[in-house]
C-alpha cells in the first residue's frame, strides 16, 4: 500500500492514513478479490523474522475490499498458517457486495479448517468489519476493527 515492494510496512495510524490517502488516488478497485497471495507474503515475512523477547514485533494486514471473495480455500490456508504467527488480518469490506464469506473468515463461530495443512486455526486472527454498519460513527468503527487483536 505505501508503494515500496521491498519495504511495505506501514508504521503506526499515521503511516497508514498517509499510505492510504497515497494509493487510493492512483488505485481502481476491482475483481477478482483474491487474499491469499498477499496473506503468504506476509506469512513468509513474518516466518522469516526470529521470535525473540528483547525484540517484539506483530503485523497487521489490513485489507480493504469491495468485493466478494474468489480464492476463499486458499485463503483459509493462509489465513491458518499465520495464526501460527504473532499477525493479524483485518478485512474492511466497503459498499455494498455480499460479504458473506468474509464473516465465514472472521471464524468467531467456528475455527478455519486448512484441508492443506490438516489442522484448525490456532487462535481468532481475523477480523471482518463492513464498513457500511459503521459509516458516520469513527468511535464503532474503530472499536469493531480493533476488537479482536491482542491486548
Amino acid at each position: 500500500m505505501n508503494g515500496d515492494i521491498f519495504n511495505p510496512e506501514c508504521n503506526g495510524v499515521d503511516g497508514v492514513l498517509a499510505a492510504y490517502e497515497n494509493c487510493i488516488e492512483k488505485c481502481q478497485l476491482y475483481g477478482p478479490t483474491n487474499f491469499a497471495e498477499i496473506i503468504s507474503a506476509i506469512n513468509a515475512r513474518s516466518e522469516a523474522v526470529p521470535a525473540r523477547q528483547e525484540d517484539q514485533t506483530y503485523q497487521i494486514l489490513l485489507i480493504i475490499t469491495d468485493g466478494v471473495i474468489t480464492d476463499l480455500e486458499a485463503t483459509i490456508d493462509e489465513l491458518v498458517r499465520c495464526s501460527e504467527q504473532p499477525m493479524s488480518v483485518i478485512i474492511v469490506g466497503v459498499g455494498d457486495a455480499d460479504f458473506h464469506k468474509m464473516t465465514t473468515l472472521d471464524a468467531d463461530q467456528n475455527p478455519l479448517y486448512s484441508a492443506k495443512h490438516g489442522k484448525y486455526q490456532q487462535r481468532d486472527n481475523v477480523q471482518f468489519v463492513p464498513f457500511n454498519q459503521c459509516k458516520g460513527d469513527p468511535y464503532r468503527l474503530a472499536r469493531t476493527t480493533l476488537e479482536e487483536l491482542p491486548a
